[in-house]
Formats: structure tokens, sequence, C-alpha cells
């Protein structure tokens, strides 16, 4: 992080599809671990912003990234940065879980073992410590060697979240992770997101005011390609400095 705390500082960002703008004129520095919930309606821009951070917009055909991206006072669109490196310090985790068709225990070897790791002694290690702290290893310490397609969709959100932890990222983004999830296992995500803030700086689009309420410390509102506001969570929903921010969180539109 810098010295002021800040892990991301976006200045002037703009994405366009096929020369059609999803995104204009996005400014602000993104709290290092902290977690920085993303609200707004469908359509507004939350996740093509997301996705900005570990450039996977240019995995998009038409897609056009401009302004600046600053990671630690680096700009992660500079030439010489590698975005398949880039994405093992940023990692992602989707609406839905997408644990690999392999065992519980491979899932999470996968990315050290890509990285090159062959040592059987580290990487029981690895599994053991990022299936913790995901708060997942007393429920799956026994079926290690199962095909992870077996787990609850609960714990197949907080297995992909192991999975990201074991290459030891810095970041991790989070789009919608709780929407297809029941009750239950949307709390017990909410829990370990609150938890993950300790290690790393975690920001998460959700369409849920309750749940941005809840875990996260800053809120951006978002609409129509624009940040209308940032701010600390307590005071943007009680104080909304903008009257859009204020009627779209008491339900006004949205």
């Amino acid at each position: 992080m810098s010295e002021d705390g800040t892990k991301f500082s976006i200045t002037d960002l703009g994405v366009s599809y096929n020369n059609l703008p999803a995104l204009s004129g996005i400014s602000f520095d993104v709290p290092g671990k902290r977690v920085t919930a993303l609200i707004g309606p469908s359509g507004c821009g939350k996740s093509t912003f997301l996705r900005t951070l570990n450039r996977m917009n240019e995995l998009i055909p038409g897609a056009r990234t401009r302004g600046r991206v600053m990671m630690d006072d680096q700009d992660i669109y500079a030439p010489e940065v590698d975005p398949v490196m880039l994405r093992k310090r940023v990692g992602m985790v989707f609406q839905r879980p997408n644990p690999f068709p392999m065992t519980v225990y491979d899932n999470v070897a996968f990315g050290p073992r890509i990285h090159g790791l062959r040592d059987r002694g580290l990487l029981d290690h690895i599994v053991e410590s990022s299936l913790k702290a995901a708060v997942l290893w007393e429920e799956v310490r026994h079926r290690l060697h199962r095909p992870a397609l077996d787990l609850s969709g609960g714990q197949q959100q907080r297995l992909v979240i192991a999975r990201l932890l074991a290459v030891e990222p810095e970041v991790l983004l989070m789009d919608e992770p709780a929407s297809s999830l029941d009750p239950i296992s949307a709390a017990h995500l909410e829990e370990l997101i609150r938890e993950l803030k300790q290690a790393y700086t975690v920001i998460i689009v959700t369409h849920n005011l309750q749940q941005a309420a809840r875990v996260s410390d800053h809120t951006a509102f978002f609409l129509s390609g624009e940040l209308i506001e940032f701010n600390l969570t307590s005071r943007l929903f009680t104080h909304a400095s903008d009257r859009r921010t204020e009627d779209y969180i008491t339900g006004r539109f949205g």
C-alpha cells in the first residue's frame, strides 16, 4: 500500500465497449485492507469497474480502457505489467461458485502447482492454511480427496476463495458473491469477508444494500457509468451528499 493506506488510486478512468461508453470520469482512492462496496442499479458500471482492477476487461472483444489505475504507486496498465501476474495479485470471485471439476485438495493446490510448486508437504500446508483462512477447513478436512462439486453452494464459494488465497493475493474482487447463495450461506460469507479484510483489500459488488451496510467500510455509488459518491459506508448511508444517492438507498429508484 502507499504511505497513506491507499491500495488503488483511480484517475479519470473510462471504459467503452465497441465505442459505447460504460464508464466515464471515474476518480477516487480505494483504501487498503478495508472492504469497499460498489452499489448502484443494474447496468451502472459496477462490474465493469471491478474488472478494470485486474485488467479482465481486456478479455472482452471491443473493450477499451483509458485513464490511470495505480496500485501501490504502479500503473497497472503500463506496458511492462504482466496481466497474468497482476491477476495473481488481484483475484476475482464471481457470482456463481466456479470450482474446478476435481477434488477439494486439487482445487486449492491448483494455483501453487501452476506456479511450479511440487513439494507435497508444502502443498499440504498451503491447502490447510488456505481452507482455514476461508473458514472451510473443519467442514472439508475429511473429504479433501472427494469432488469439489459435491460441496454445497456456500461451501463451493468459500472453496473458490481458498483457491485464490493459496496464491497469496493482495486484493480480492467479489462480483455479487452471495447472489446465488441461501441466507445461511450468505451470512457465513459475510462473516468471512469481515475477517479477510485483516489481511486483504476486499472490493465487493452487491445489489443488497443491507449487505453493503453490514460488511463494508467504504461505499461507492455508481449511476449510468459515473461515480456519484464515495464515502465511509456509515456516512454515505445516513448522510448522503448527493440526492441521487439518497434516492437510491431509500428505494425511490433502482
